[in-house]
């Protein structure tokens, strides 16, 4: 009876790993969110040269999440490199903005001009030349 009973709890041990239930020990360590501080680490450990399939079972988490949080954070650190590039774009487009602006108000101003010298006549006419 006492080998049924150590099969039966094998089985039940078994089925909780395959369902990624927490066992009687303690809470299951990959289970919930992950916050950002988290990942970061483990995605540390993993650029530092931890290989991915232990680092995965270590924290329960699958290589594909793995693989595409380090992914992320290498494409945002890439973005982070670029600063100096990103301001320059900026640069321009203030550059010109401030160009659309000084053309908008020399339109705005000769308009006024224009509506001034035409003192709510229209300009003359024009004739077609035969």
């Amino acid at each position: 009876m006492s080998n049924q009973k150590k099969a039966d709890s094998g089985t039940a041990e078994g089925a909780r790993r395959a369902t990624e239930q927490p066992s009687e020990s303690g809470p299951l360590l990959g289970a919930g969110r992950w916050s950002a501080k988290r990942k970061v680490s483990i995605i540390l450990e993993l650029l530092r040269g931890a290989d991915l399939e232990s680092t995965s079972r270590k924290h329960r988490v699958t290589i594909t999440t793995l693989s595409q949080w380090r992914d992320r954070f290498l494409a945002n650190g890439e973005m982070g490199l670029k600063s100096r590039e990103i301001e320059t774009e900026d640069e321009e487009k203030r550059r010109l903005k401030s160009v659309v602006a000084s053309i908008s108000v020399e339109n705005e101003l000769l308009r006024e001009k224009i509506a001034r010298l035409e003192d709510g006549r229209p300009l003359a006419a024009w004739r077609s030349r035969l």
